[in-house]
């Protein structure tokens, strides 16, 4: 049962890494496009086609969806699941958790700092106080729930739970990152480089932690033999 497992854990890492390259890739073309202006016809095209939409009772629901990827949530739901996972001493569960969330906020600052992109003028609601590329919510949303979903999926006995799971983490991750177009506090191309952001932090950090394991695994089979 061992090499099976190994096998597959060693695809799902590969098929990570290679995601989180593409992501990589994506991201820095991105980058470039916009700091050009090349991206303004794409993010005017999206802003107002998906403006043109709206409705009362979608703005509400948008601005719910956009709450659960605020700073203010993530961080409050955050600091509950690593209560959680500390009060059952999953202290690598916990430390997998700070780690990234931690890294992430960071990197969002860096990013937003590095890029200066002015917000665009909000559809609804006051424009936030800080830069636009890339999105925080939607760094923040594939980082945190993305992680949870990792986390859960993972030790879900039953492939429909594993696809529930991911299922509704999924569409919670695309929902915060598109009630932030509808709301106009960002441009599509802030989310899709918040995404591709979230992909490469994730990435890195699955295969650091990929690489502990392993060396945790070789440390205890060589315990036993000695």
């Amino acid at each position: 049962m061992g090499k099976p497992h190994n096998l597959k854990s060693g695809f799902l890492l590969l098929g990570a890494l290679v995601i989180a390259a593409a992501a990589l890739f994506i991201f820095g073309w991105l980058a470039e496009e916009m700091l050009e202006g090349d991206t303004q016809r794409f993010d005017l095209f999206v802003r107002m086609g998906i403006h043109q939409h709206a409705t009362p009772r979608l703005t509400r629901l948008m601005f719910g969806f956009s709450f659960m990827g605020s700073v203010a949530t993530i961080s409050v739901l955050c600091l509950g699941i690593l209560s959680v996972f500390l009060y059952f001493r999953l202290v690598r569960l916990a430390a997998l958790l700070a780690i990234t969330m931690l890294g992430m906020a960071s990197l969002d600052l860096l990013l937003k700092s590095a890029f200066h992109r002015p917000r665009p003028v909000p559809f609804f609601g006051p424009a936030p106080s800080s830069y636009s590329f890339p999105s925080g919510h939607a760094f923040g949303a594939l980082c945190f729930y993305g992680v949870l979903a990792a986390i859960f999926a993972t030790r879900a006995h039953k492939k429909a739970a594993k696809w529930c799971i991911w299922t509704v983490a999924v569409i919670l991750i695309g929902m915060i990152g598109l009630s932030r177009i509808y709301l106009g506090v960002h441009y599509p191309s802030d989310i899709i480089a918040g995404y591709c952001a979230g992909a490469v932090w994730v990435g890195a950090i699955g295969f650091l932690d990929k690489i502990y394991m392993d060396r945790r695994k070789v440390e205890t089979a060589s315990g036993k033999n000695t």
